[in-house]
């Protein structure tokens, strides 16, 4: 369950445990705030390619497939880190929720405007150099 927007930096209590009795609680919180990067990670996967989601009937299927999807998230991140040389990513916004950082539909929504054809996504924030740079966007 999302956080209630009128209570922003508000939350509701939690139990963080951890089976090594001497971890010291700061120590314990420190991993949970790390293990979130994770898990939104996976999310992300999952909400956008379909990760754990697959309709596969055997699990060697799922254990093939999996992999890919993960390496897919990997390279679609790397290939939109190249193509914005530095820049920041542009981050879309909705009126109703201020996002401050991009997400991965962010990441999505770039090199789908940057590298597909116009007539299918609606222009390009800028032209590729040359066709080589076209034909590598085209392979993501």
């Amino acid at each position: 369950m999302g956080p209630d927007p009128g209570s922003l930096g508000k939350f509701e209590a939690q139990a963080l445990l951890c089976t090594d009795l001497d971890t010291p609680p700061e120590q314990i919180v420190a991993w949970f705030v790390l293990r979130w990067q994770v898990e939104v990670t996976f999310e992300e996967s999952r909400r956008h390619l379909g990760v754990e989601t697959q309709r596969q009937w055997s699990d060697l299927a799922i254990l093939r497939t999996t992999p890919a999807l993960l390496g897919l998230f990997s390279l679609v991140t790397l290939l939109v880190h190249r193509l914005l040389q530095g820049k920041d990513l542009p981050t879309r916004q909705a009126a109703w929720y201020q996002k401050a950082h991009p997400s991965f539909s962010d990441t999505l929504a770039f090199l789908r405007y940057n590298c597909g054809p116009p007539e299918l996504f609606g222009g390009r924030l800028h032209r590729p150099r040359s066709w080589k740079s076209h034909a590598v966007c085209w392979i993501a």
